[in-house]
């Protein structure tokens, strides 16, 4: 089912597929005049945090993670990029390091576009600008909810509601009625939710007997998504 009048998705989800569709044709050209593309294998790095950006990563196909490390080493991821979204183009905007890493969660095709030709088209497109602006406004939203999310929820009540936002990720050729699978380690899903791996296997199971979900290996399946909504309580 669409979540549509349900659920305020877009409070929740990064979203930078726009910001490359249908440029003008000279700005297009001009970015991509010397593009390159790579396949990044499940669970390879694209880059780290701490190292100087070279360009920007836009991703064609598949779904990457970016995340940061505690001092412990532990992973928070911050959220799950998908086709047709940038990355890394906050350094180059700050002129600084990387703040945080990202990483393939699937095979995923990515085209590597230099600095120089990303700032040749900032400089002269308009519309990039007005893109970029409006992009960067809508994930500052976006984290100010989370920050809020992580402070005033429980564990059950975050994980329902990343489940949601990845349900909407997740959707291929869909149609109404279908199940949503998420494909998704549960190591990978426990540093988006923010808590131990134990913690959500417990949740899920819990779920998974309410009938809210299905398991098959990595896989978790959605079968009630107006459950979540009602167990994420995001009024």
């Amino acid at each position: 089912m669409s979540i549509k009048g349900l659920f305020p998705i877009d409070k929740w989800d990064f979203k930078s597929e726009s910001v490359l569709a249908d440029l003008p044709a000279e700005d297009f050209d001009l970015l991509t005049a010397h593009q390159t593309e790579q396949v990044y294998k499940k669970g390879e790095i694209i880059f780290r945090e701490g190292a100087y950006p070279a360009g920007i990563f836009y991703i064609k196909a598949g779904k990457v993670k970016k995340y940061k490390l505690d001092k412990e080493g532990k992973e928070h991821i911050i959220y799950v990029a998908n086709k047709e979204e940038l990355l890394g183009y906050h350094a180059i905007l700050s002129e600084d390091r990387y703040p945080d890493s990202a990483a393939s969660i699937e095979e995923s095709r990515i085209a590597f576009i230099p600095k120089e030709d990303f700032l040749a088209v900032l400089n002269q497109s308009p519309v990039l600008n007005r893109r970029l602006l409006k992009t960067l406004s809508h994930e500052f939203a976006v984290l100010a909810n989370s920050l809020s999310m992580f402070a005033q929820k429980n564990v059950r009540e975050r994980l329902a509601l990343q489940l949601i936002v990845l349900r909407e990720k997740y959707k291929v050729n869909f149609k109404p009625g279908m199940p949503v699978e998420i494909n998704m380690s549960r190591d990978d899903l426990a540093n988006l939710v923010g808590t131990g791996r134990e913690n959500v296997v417990r949740v899920l199971t819990e779920f998974k007997e309410s009938g809210i979900l299905q398991t098959q290996g990595r896989k978790i399946i959605i079968n009630d998504v107006n459950q979540l909504i009602i167990i994420a309580d995001y009024k």
